[in-house]
Order: C-alpha cells, then sequence, then structure tokens
C-alpha cells in the first residue's frame, strides 16, 4: 500500500471519529444560586420584620411585593438559558422570610410554567431570613433534606464553635439552656438536600453565612465555622457513599480566596488539584479574573458560588458532571446612573430592582444513550 492510501485511509478514519463524537447528545441542568435581598411579605410576622411593613421604615406595600416578585421571577426564570433553554432544574436562595413568599414567587407567571417545588424550613436568623431551594418537580425528586444549625457563640472576646453537624431539632433543648451563658449568634440554619436528578443521586448544600457586621476581621471566626460545618456535612456524606455527588453553594460574605473557602472548606483552584473528597471552586478563576457577583465597600468581590465535589469533575460523562459556571448579570440589572453606577439594580425607597447581588450557575451535563 502506498503511501498516498495510507493517508486517505488514515483521512477516513478520522472523520468517522469525529462524525461519531459530533452525533454525542448531552442532557443539561442549570443550578443556581441567588441572594433574593430582602424577599418580605407585607404581613406583619413575629419576626423583627417591621421594616418590611405598608408603615415600615421601607414603605412595604402590596404593589412593591408584587414588583419585587415579578422581576425576581424575570430573572430566575433566565439564569442560564445562553447554553440551556430551560431555565435552572435547581436554584438555591437566602434571604426568605418564610416559604409564603417562595409560594408567591414560584406562582410567578415566568415560573409557574415549571412546576418548582420548595425545601425551605425557618431559621433562628435574628432578622427572620431563611435560605430554601426551588426544584423543577420533573426532573428533580428530594429524598430526604434536613436543616443544620451552625453553632457558634460570643462568650465576652472569645468565640466558641459547638457544630456536630446535628439537625436544628437535635439541638433546640441544649441551646435553650446555653444561650443565657454563651450568648449565641442566632444566624441561618444550613440546608441539605438530597434528591434524584434525572436518576442521578445529588446532594445540594445551601448556605448563607454570618455577614461582616462589626468588620470582616472581627467576623471572620463565624464564617470559618461555617466553612468547618460544611466539610463536616460532606465528610459525612462520604461515610455513607464515598462515590457521592455534592453541590455546596450560598452566599459566603467571603471570597473565593478566604480562609473559610480555601481552609474550612478545602477547596481548590484548578481541577488537577482535586483529590478524592474534595471540592472544586470555578468563581475562584472568575475572581481572579475580575469578575463580581456584588460590590463590597466599593470593590467588586464573588461572595456567592457554587462548588463541586471531585466526583462532579471526573471525566466519565455517564452521569451528571459538572460542566462550566457563570455570573448571570444582564444590563437591566445593572445600575446606569450615579454613585452606584455598575452596581447590581437593587431596591431603594423609590425604584423597586432586583438584589444587591448577581446570581451565579453552574451547568451539569450527562451524555444521553
Amino acid at each position: 500500500m502506498n503511501l498516498r492510501n495510507i493517508i486517505t485511509l488514515l483521512f477516513l478514519f478520522f472523520t468517522i471519529i469525529c462524525s461519531n463524537a459530533q452525533q454525542k447528545k448531552f442532557s443539561v441542568h442549570t443550578v443556581a444560586f441567588y441572594n433574593l435581598e430582602n424577599l418580605f411579605d407585607t404581613i406583619n410576622n413575629p419576626n423583627f420584620d417591621e421594616e418590611w411593613l405598608p408603615n415600615g421604615a421601607q414603605n412595604w406595600t402590596s404593589e412593591k411585593y408584587s414588583k419585587k416578585l415579578e422581576n425576581l421571577a424575570r430573572v430566575l426564570s433566565e439564569i442560564g438559558t445562553g447554553e440551556n433553554p430551560n431555565s435552572p432544574t435547581l436554584i438555591g436562595g437566602s434571604e426568605i422570610e418564610n416559604r409564603g413568599v417562595l409560594e408567591d414567587l414560584v406562582k410567578q407567571p415566568k415560573l409557574a410554567v415549571n412546576d418548582y417545588g420548595i425545601v425551605h424550613y425557618e431559621s433562628p436568623d435574628k432578622r427572620g431570613i431563611d435560605v430554601a431551594l426551588l426544584y423543577q418537580k420533573k426532573h428533580f425528586k428530594p429524598t430526604s433534606s434536613v436543616n443544620i444549625p451552625l453553632l457558634i457563640y460570643r462568650n465576652d472576646s472569645k468565640i466558641v464553635e459547638k457544630n456536630t453537624g446535628e439537625t436544628a431539632e437535635d439541638k433546640a433543648d441544649s441551646d435553650k439552656n446555653e444561650v443565657a451563658i454563651d450568648n449565641r449568634v442566632y444566624t441561618r440554619d444550613v440546608l441539605l438536600v438530597t434528591g434524584m436528578l434525572d436518576g442521578d443521586e445529588v446532594n445540594i448544600i445551601v448556605n448563607h453565612w454570618p455577614s461582616r457586621s462589626g468588620g470582616e476581621k472581627k467576623s471572620s471566626p463565624f464564617r470559618e465555622a461555617a466553612g468547618r460545618l460544611n466539610r463536616k456535612i460532606m465528610d459525612s456524606i462520604y461515610k455513607i457513599n464515598p462515590n457521592a455527588k455534592i453541590i455546596t453553594m450560598g452566599d459566603l460574605n467571603d471570597g473565593t480566596y478566604n480562609k473559610s473557602v480555601k481552609e474550612g472548606i478545602g477547596a481548590k483552584l484548578k481541577k488537577e488539584e482535586v483529590k478524592q473528597f474534595g471540592v472544586y471552586n470555578p468563581f475562584e478563576q472568575m475572581a481572579k479574573e475580575g469578575n463580581a457577583s456584588l460590590f463590597y465597600r466599593d470593590a467588586g468581590d464573588i461572595f456567592d458560588q457554587i462548588m463541586v465535589s471531585e466526583t462532579l469533575i471526573q471525566k466519565d460523562y455517564s452521569s451528571f458532571r459538572y460542566w462550566k459556571a457563570g455570573i448571570y448579570n444582564k444590563p437591566f440589572m445593572i445600575q446606569t446612573t450615579g454613585q452606584y453606577k455598575g452596581y447590581p439594580l437593587r431596591h431603594t425607597i423609590n425604584e423597586i430592582g432586583f438584589s444587591d447581588h448577581f446570581p451565579v450557575y453552574i451547568y451539569l451535563i450527562k451524555e444521553e444513550k
């Protein structure tokens, strides 16, 4: 066989291989997180919501509340649609007053078409705000859920951490006795939801870590404790299933570079750095490139993050794997004038915006058989 024939055969061989590769089809799901910024109704509840009432400081009327729901629904329905025409299958959220506001939200026309279910628990947060998970019922079937308290105490100038990974109900009685002595810092519980995503088991952890009130340095130990609690939850899942797929998401009030993320969770910048039971954080590279999900003290940062377990970055696409990530920051969501030009367009007394955060998202893909 002469050289010309060999070259022709090789060309045909690679043409067939490429043709087969192009015929591969993938199922795609978008997983999102959005800080909904003060999603309060207009009903007076026993949770320090007086500011968000018609006669409160925000003059929070039914009309304003309805517009807020409409705005949020628009954003949520569009996240990730650049690569996936379907709205997010899974949506983690924070700054939620109660289950009622979520029921109002998922009834909005732009979201109602996707028939979202709700996983929500009341948190002990002093402002009365919680985290939650929305899910498209046709794609995700929850099998279990639990709220896990972040137990941190302020004892004079010393911060005491007592996290064991037990549920909020398990800790309720002991907390009553310890609060008076140890001055518990009331913050949001961590939400853990396990379920089947089109036949694949996935574990989702939703967070809203303690704020930077009092200064970053002074409050950092609280968020470091939250990072360690996330790691404990993940390790507990791995004890049951070493091959578990885990996604942890939330408004962390810390950047990708902070100790809470890098040491508490152990998140890595590069996929090749992630070992078994490790965690990959795609938003660290985005932060290095100057992207932002919010602006804190006039500097952009990424406090809103979605991280994935090593099992989700493997190269076998016979089950769902991480594909890529993004920050959803379309022009209509951005302040265009004034001191805060370029910031997320948030609520003011005179204008009902969206949120002071941009939502973040990742894609999960699986090869179709």
